[in-house]
């Protein structure tokens, strides 16, 4: 699908905003004003990334005029060629990601919860390289996290985790990450050199407020007990660690990682949010969309999303069939590749159906 083939719909559409927004009237309508402000910045905001993404295609085809005429070397045109494809595929995400309206979702901090799954000691050794692999992602895009709960395993495996992760634009580059990990490997403790498959979870929420989710203190019930592992004599002597049941939904939090009681609350809190925040939305999701689930983003745990297979060094997507031989880069946070590839196919997706 050519994307410039919408340009007309959005400069016609940013014109309808603009008559509208001109009409006196409408000054008496701060939520109509409102809107039709937010509609016009990002109608705009369109309108000059379409024509830097056609300056771009134009600068391509120089590039490649100048090499027709012998005026650069190979050398020279394959790195302007490589940095004129970085910049369209940059626009075009970006085009892509603003012509689907509603996804001011996508700014919000996100709560990442990582379970180890099938495969014992060395699914949660797994469950830890997941863990070091989105923080170190995080700290190479300049976002802050915070740990609201963890549970290891003593020798560096990772039973759960629940880490907060702050920045913008966090739920929409981590939102995709949801669903099973699958890893092949030998693990340390395998004397034979046989190749074992452990699977881990990751469910990527995001942050909920206390204006999109309403809870009644009647609903919850609080328990406090006595924190478990290390933390420390103060941790262990009293009874910081606490959990919250919300009643109407079942949902169990539980929260010992702070020292004070005040501390694990407002954490369990947060993540309790967060999940019913989510439940919102798939409630809200199944009553809009009849077709068939998209194949990414629903978020299901039992979705086989992708495997990293150590012997291959290898790393593929199942959701779009992509691979790519760079496991140890990967797990060291290069996750961009990836992620923007995933973004472009999801949003392609959705444009088919789109209406400007």
């Amino acid at each position: 699908m050519d994307i410039l083939s919408f340009k007309d719909k959005v400069l016609e559409k940013l014109k309808e905003v603009e008559d509208k927004l001109s009409d006196g009237n409408i000054t008496s309508n701060l939520d109509l004003l409102q809107s039709l402000g937010k509609e016009h910045n990002r109608l705009s905001t369109l309108r000059d990334l379409f024509n830097e993404l056609e300056n771009a295609l134009a600068d391509r085809e120089a590039i490649d005029e100048l090499k027709h005429a012998e005026e650069i070397d190979d050398e020279e045109y394959n790195e302007m060629i490589e940095e004129s494809e970085k910049t369209i595929k940059k626009l075009n995400i970006d085009i892509l990601s603003l012509l689907i309206p509603g996804n001011e979702i996508n700014e919000r901090n996100i709560i990442m919860e990582i379970r180890a799954g099938t495969g014992g000691e060395e699914a949660a050794l797994f469950a830890s390289d997941l863990m070091r692999m989105y923080l170190k992602y995080a700290e190479n895009k300049g976002w802050k996290h915070e740990i609201l709960e963890l549970s290891d395993t003593g020798i560096g495996g990772t039973k759960n985790a629940v880490i907060k992760i702050k920045g913008k634009g966090v739920f929409g580059r981590l939102k995709y990450e949801s669903g099973v990990h699958r890893v092949q490997r030998v693990p340390v403790t395998e004397s034979g050199g046989r190749i074992h498959t452990s699977t881990a979870t990751v469910a990527v929420l995001p942050e909920a407020t206390d204006v999109d989710v309403k809870i009644d203190d009647k609903d919850l019930r609080i328990d406090t007990y006595r924190a478990g592992g290390a933390g420390g004599q103060h941790v262990n002597k009293t009874e910081s660690a606490v959990r919250i049941v919300h009643i109407p939904s079942g949902i169990v939090v539980t929260c010992q990682n702070e020292r004070s009681q005040h501390q694990n609350k407002e954490a369990a809190m947060t993540i309790l949010r967060a999940k019913l925040y989510e439940e919102a939305l798939k409630k809200q999701q199944e009553k809009m969309v009849s077709q068939r689930r998209s194949q990414i983003g629903t978020g299901e745990r039992s979705e086989k999303i992708r495997t990293y297979n150590f012997p291959q060094n290898r790393v593929t997507d199942h959701r779009i069939g992509f691979t790519s031989y760079r496991l140890g880069f990967i797990l060291d946070g290069d996750l961009d590749e990836i992620i923007d590839k995933l973004i472009e196919w999801y949003l392609s997706e959705k444009l088919e159906n789109i209406e400007i």
